[in-house]
């Protein structure tokens, strides 16, 4: 009689689970938010004038290094992204001209995904189960004219200090191969070896040479790549970070090591702890110059209620 009890509450715990996803998750404690019940942009709060002040410290030579790569339709994207750009020349037909001063103008029109090339995801970008970044359920705030929450018109400027952990060089090789793991311990190894600690408020950028495939090889670059552990996902959010980014597409590494279980580190940084990812860096600069501390500085296009938005930070030495 007894166990026969036990299987029963066994089974209704499963249909509770089942039924209601969204406590469960409530139970898990990963919202709402520490910054509070309304708040949108999750790590970016941990920015302040303090930590800009303490990263200009860091500006020795002045050297600027831009992160961002050119963006074209041959650029790699997770399907079914694509892009195409059209040049206009309005209302100047067969090489005619407007006004007595004879102008000339070309405009431009940009159709298509926002999450391509250098990037940065947005809280709204990736969920569990329906439910993003603070507790926010998609039917909540999901719109097909635009998010009305977590919005990347939200994220505030980040300029903070920047690091760049060099796991290609840690590991012994200039271009790591898809689905290498980088580990815990991989970023703590590395992290030591060039004497750098990660502190709070940084934004951490991996260097896995994998963003040298772009001038050779963009389909092996977007087929798979090198990339973080759902563990690493986990060390570098509890470590109170603003983002973490890569010189790959996806930040985690691809093939996944449970199939079943894709883009776990995505969630572990967005939707739990409200950090943000950095897509496609070009990190070679740093690299070679040994550049490992600096200050990063990003104002991201304000585009309301985009998911996500390509990007080109500066770091700044």
């Amino acid at each position: 009689m007894k166990n026969l009890k036990v299987t029963t509450m066994i089974a209704i715990g499963a249909l509770v689970m089942a039924i209601s996803p969204g406590k469960i998750m409530a139970e898990e404690h990963w919202y709402p938010s520490k910054w509070g019940k309304k708040d949108e942009i999750g790590a970016a709060n941990l920015l302040t004038a303090k930590l800009v002040r303490n990263a200009s410290k860091l500006i020795k030579t002045g050297i600027t290094y831009s992160l961002g790569v050119p963006l074209d339709k041959t650029m790699p994207a997770y399907p079914p992204r694509y892009m195409a750009l059209t040049i206009l020349q309005p209302s100047q037909y067969a090489g005619s001209v407007i006004g007595a001063n004879k102008i000339s103008y070309n405009d431009d029109m940009f159709n298509g995904w926002l999450g391509m090339g250098s990037q940065i995801d947005g809280l709204g970008h990736v969920g569990i189960n329906g439910v993003f970044y603070n507790g926010n359920h998609s039917e909540d705030f999901v719109d097909v004219s635009g998010l009305k929450k977590l919005g990347v018109e939200k994220i505030p400027e980040i300029v903070t200090r920047g690091i760049l952990l060099d796991i290609a060089k840690y590991k012994g090789v200039k271009i790591m191969k898809e689905g290498s793991e980088i580990s815990v311990q991989d970023i703590k190894r590395a992290a030591s070896a060039q004497g750098i600690k990660i502190q709070r408020g940084d934004v951490v950028l991996l260097h896995t040479g994998w963003i040298n495939l772009l001038d050779h090889d963009r389909a092996r670059y977007g087929a798979a790549e090198p990339g973080i552990t759902p563990e690493a996902a986990k060390y570098l959010a509890k470590l109170d970070i603003v983002a973490v980014g890569s010189d790959t597409w996806g930040l985690e590494v691809v093939p996944f090591r449970d199939p079943s279980k894709p883009w776990e580190g995505h969630q572990t940084l967005l939707a739990k702890h409200g950090v943000y990812i950095l897509e496609t860096m070009d990190t070679r600069e740093l690299a070679k110059d040994e550049a490992y501390e600096f200050m990063f500085v990003l104002g991201q296009p304000k585009l309301t209620g985009a998911v996500q938005i390509f990007i080109n930070p500066i770091a700044i030495r």
